[in-house]
């Protein structure tokens, strides 16, 4: 572990935070998704030009207009023309989204021994957060191995748990919101962590069954290789069974599916909606009963 004992916390705009996060020639994905219109728009570009004036004030100019702003946490390699696994360069950070209970989350992950202190903590909304940590010496698979097994510990939104996951860049508002709120970030360590440093236990790893549609992608090919949308729905049947809010399920898979899908929110609408008509005849109910009915509409 690599780190500065004189270290002073501050707060940081969206181009510090993307100066610390990344080198200058490194590759980053921008991603804002209106989700009033279902219009995404994918960028890439060099860490030093996201942080430039120019691209701040587009950005700025796409939140205003109802946007919600992104950016994906590790570099991609020269010439990616995508966000995809294949086309990740290395693992410069893991992290989690705390989206339940997140203050608590937090105050735990601060005092835990099992986990290096944050370098960043990002202010979401209300009593969510996002934690992220620089490492180093991690490959793909131990580094998303890290991610299930951080999310499972304490909490974290088990669909962000990809080393392809975009998180919001602070000084944007949270546009998922009916009140404005904008996105804080705090610079809390200068560590840069090796696997070692993380202390979870191994028992915790994988060890839930409801997998995410990520975790999904990981296991599948071992069971006859099930296509994505296939995975999806069986996704959202186990999270309806188990009773998660399906606003929340059609959330988790509409930012899965944000690459490959022209309107991902739509598609994770019917997909929940399927699935819940599904149940429901399983289990002898009226599938047009009014509090068993999903808004197919985009934007909710």
């Amino acid at each position: 572990m690599s780190t500065d004992s004189a270290f002073t916390p501050r707060s940081l705009t969206a181009s510090e935070y993307v100066r610390e996060l990344l080198e200058p020639a490194d590759n980053a994905a921008v991603l804002v998704r209106n989700r009033s219109t279902g219009h995404t728009v994918q960028r890439i570009a060099k860490a030093e030009v996201i942080a430039s004036p120019a691209f701040q004030t587009w950005l700025a100019g796409q939140n205003a207009g109802g946007s919600d702003v992104f950016m994906g946490m590790n570099p991609l390699k020269d010439g990616a023309h995508s966000r995809t696994k294949d086309q990740i360069k290395d693992i410069r950070h893991v992290y989690l989204d705390l989206d339940r209970k997140g203050d608590e989350a937090l105050a735990i992950i601060r005092n835990s021994p099992e986990v290096p202190a944050p370098n960043f903590v990002l202010d979401t909304s209300p009593g969510k957060h996002q934690v992220v940590w620089k490492v180093s010496g991690f490959n793909q698979d131990e580094a998303e191995s890290l991610l299930h097994s951080l999310a499972n510990q304490f909490g974290g939104d088990l669909a962000a748990t990809d080393s392809t996951r975009v998180l919001r860049l602070p000084g944007f508002a949270n546009r998922k919101l009916n009140e404005e709120f904008i996105v804080q970030a705090r610079h809390e360590s200068d560590g840069v962590y090796p696997l070692r440093d993380f202390k979870i236990n191994e028992g915790e790893r994988e060890t839930r069954q409801d997998l995410s549609p990520g975790q999904e992608r990981l296991r599948g090919m071992s069971r006859g290789h099930k296509s994505q949308s296939e995975r999806d729905w069986r996704y959202a049947k186990r999270a309806l069974a188990r009773g998660d809010d399906p606003e929340e399920v059609i959330r988790r898979i509409a930012d899965y599916r944000a690459d490959d899908k022209p309107d991902p929110e739509y598609y994770a609408r019917l997909t929940v909606h399927k699935a819940r008509a599904e149940s429901n005849e399983r289990n002898g109910k009226n599938a047009d009963n009014r509090s068993d009915r999903i808004d197919l509409s985009p934007g909710q």
